[in-house]
Order: C-alpha cells, then sequence, then structure tokens
C-alpha cells in the first residue's frame, strides 16, 4: 500500500478526523490527508517534533521506556502524534467528539503499515 494510500485510509475509516500527515526529522511533510486546509495540517506537523522530543527525553528521565505514540487533548480536539522511526513520524488531529480508543486503533494500524512501505 502507498503512503497516499495508508492516510486516506486512516482518514477515511476513524471518525470525525480532521487529517493526518507524515512528516520527516526536520517537520517537513512528506504526504498528508486532510479536512481542512493543508497549511493547518502542515503547521501542527511542523511543531510536533518540539513535542515529541521533548516526550522521549523524559525516557531517560522517567524510565518509561520506547515513546511509541502520544495523545494530547485540548478544547477543540485530539492530537495524535507517533513515531514512524527515528527519521519519520505520523500526526493525526481528530475532533473531541471522535472515539479516542477507534481513531488510536486505527492509528497504529496506519503506524504498522508506514513502517513497511518507509
Amino acid at each position: 500500500m502507498s503512503l497516499e494510500a495508508v492516510l486516506m485510509d486512516l482518514v477515511d475509516r476513524v471518525p470525525h478526523a480532521v487529517g493526518a500527515i507524515l512528516v520527516d526529522w526536520e517537520g517537513e511533510a512528506v504526504v498528508e490527508r486532510c479536512h481542512c486546509d493543508p497549511y493547518d495540517m502542515r503547521f501542527i506537523a511542523a511543531h510536533e517534533g518540539i513535542i515529541l522530543t521533548r516526550i522521549k527525553e523524559m525516557k531517560s528521565t522517567e524510565q518509561l521506556g520506547t515513546v511509541e505514540d502520544v495523545v494530547i487533548t485540548s478544547g477543540g480536539g485530539h492530537l495524535i502524534i507517533g513515531c514512524i522511526d527515528q527519521d519519520y513520524s505520523l500526526v493525526m488531529n481528530i475532533a473531541r467528539s471522535c472515539p479516542v480508543a477507534q481513531a488510536l486503533h486505527s492509528f497504529r494500524r496506519a503506524v504498522t503499515e508506514l513502517k513497511k512501505e518507509i
């Protein structure tokens, strides 16, 4: 399955998904699929690297183990950030009304597929 197809399946499968974007180590978009202005997804993705780096740093101080993904909840929705490998990560934006457990299940399946493609 192509990178585009994986993201299309993810965003179309998850109810109330706003979008998903695959980004490289510099926060640059590789491929995206969204139901919003693509600039909005790219803006979020460019800053997710900072968040993910800080969380990964906790590993050494809190003995958390390897960080696979994280969910950030705000008043407007949820942001799911997950590691594909050292160089790539997946970011998904979902509405607050989206069932997080269902979104995480589909998100993790997409990460597995992306690992095969990268």
